[in-house]
Parts: structure tokens; C-alpha cells; sequence
């Protein structure tokens, strides 16, 4: 049976690395707490509650659509549209369609940097391969006004941090959410992250420097990975009861 994501596709070697994974996730936990439409997030209590938990979540659903055949894909983003649609319904309003699209973008604009920053520079036809995928899971969600090509997402992905994007009391109370599950360390190790993978606008909206402090450690770390050091590295620096969720991001093989 054919899957969802071609098995040669760069989305499945992206995806099925925990480094770049996490990447990700650093730079959509930026954005998620300056989306204009957090207040979404906050309705359910589940993100500011345990934000690890939330995303360990999410990327369990995302990886379940890149690595699964085109029927349990298809269930999956049926399942992530109910779940949408019960918490509309508890709360009498839909969740804008710019905010939909707004989450789409950041996972293809996220999994572009993650990759370039820890591997390589992408190709043009890789590029396009990460949007047409993602298009497809957007187009299953029923997510109205996508962009029709590549050049077409940059275009939209500008003007959406451009006018969603905002620092409010939504912002704040979940950085503090961040750093309370975190611990000073890894809060800190986020926040260089973050400055590492997102775009300048969102370090300026978030104040942040504009040179991370781990910029220099990028080297270094792919050096580890060729003598299996990394592995250390990460039981070190992250949460020890996610230690095995981390580990089983790794999906390079499948």
C-alpha cells in the first residue's frame, strides 16, 4: 500500500531525526506564544499546563502522518480535524482559518531551518517536496486559501508573521509556563535555540539577541554525532522522564 510520504522523500529523514525535531518545536513554541490566536491554546488549559507533554503530542501525530500508509495518515488528520472541531464546539466559535494556516507554515518553514542548521543546505526540488507534502496534510484538514507553490507560501508566510504575530499576556504566561518545566538551564538552552531557528521579526517581537550563545557549539555537536557523543549531550541537557519520548523520535530507518 503506498504511503503518505514517499519513502525517499527528505521530509521522512527530517522527521525521523530527534535533533531536527526538536528544532522545530523550538522555534513553534516562539511562535505559538506570540500567535495572535493562543487564546485557542489556552481554552483546553493543555499547553500552559505541561507544554513538554503537549508537544511530545503533537510530533506523536505529525510523525504518525509522515511515516504511515495513506489510510492511517488520512485517519490520523481526521482525528487531529475532531478534536478541532469538539473544542470549537465547547467554546461556540471556529478557530480562524489564518490560525490553521498559520501552524501549517511554521511546520514546513521549521522543518526547512532545522534541517539547513544542523545538516545542510536544502535543494530547490527538496523545498518543494516539504510544501507539497504539508499542502496535502492542509488540504485534508480542509484549511481554506493555501498557497498553490512554493514561491506562493513565502509570500504568505512573510505577511502572516508580519500581522499575526504579537507579545501579550498570553506571551508572557506561557514563557513562564516554559521555564517552570524546563528549569533555569534548559529554559535558557530553549531560548538560545529559539534565537538559532527563528526568523529575525520573531526574535525582535520576543526581545531576544540576535546572535545565540550556541552558535559557535553547532560544529561541535556534529562532530558528536560521528562518535555517538550526542546521544550523551541530550541525556544531559533534557528532561530525564522524557528521555525515552526523545529517543523514540529517532525513525531514520523506517
Amino acid at each position: 500500500m503506498k504511503h503518505f510520504v514517499d519513502k525517499n522523500s527528505i521530509v521522512r529523514e527530517i522527521w525521523g531525526n530527534s535533533d531536527t525535531i526538536l528544532l522545530i518545536f523550538a522555534g513553534a513554541s516562539a511562535e505559538f506564544a506570540l500567535n495572535k490566536a493562543v487564546d485557542w491554546l489556552y481554552f483546553t488549559g493543555r499547553l500552559p499546563k505541561d507544554p513538554l507533554d503537549r508537544l511530545f503530542s503533537t510530533v506523536s501525530y505529525a510523525r504518525q502522518i509522515v511515516f504511515s500508509e495513506k489510510e492511517s495518515a488520512y485517519k490520523a488528520i481526521e482525528t487531529i480535524n475532531n478534536i478541532h472541531h469538539s473544542v470549537e464546539k465547547k467554546r461556540g466559535q471556529s478557530i480562524p482559518d489564518w490560525a490553521y494556516r498559520d501552524v501549517l507554515f511554521m511546520l514546513i518553514d521549521y522543518s526547512i531551518r532545522s534541517f539547513e542548521l544542523l545538516e545542510r543546505q536544502l535543494e530547490t526540488h527538496e523545498r518543494h517536496d516539504i510544501f507539497n507534502v504539508f499542502l496535502e496534510v492542509g488540504k485534508r484538514m480542509y484549511i481554506k486559501d493555501l498557497p498553490q507553490d512554493y514561491e506562493a507560501f513565502k509570500h504568505m508566510r512573510h505577511h502572516h508573521i508580519k500581522h499575526h504575530l504579537y507579545n501579550g499576556e498570553f506571551t508572557k504566561d506561557l514563557y513562564k509556563q516554559y521555564r517552570k518545566h524546563l528549569g533555569f538551564m534548559r529554559y535558557r538552552l530553549l531560548l538560545e535555540s529559539q534565537i538559532l531557528i527563528v526568523p529575525k521579526a520573531v526574535c525582535q517581537l520576543l526581545e531576544l539577541r540576535n546572535v545565540s550563545l550556541i552558535s559557535p557549539l553547532i560544529s561541535v555537536y556534529k562532530l558528536s554525532r560521528l562518535i555517538h557523543l550526542d546521544r550523551l549531550l541530550k541525556a544531559m541537557i533534557l528532561p530525564s522522564n522524557y528521555k525515552e519520548d526523545i529517543k523514540s523520535l529517532n525513525h531514520l530507518n523506517s
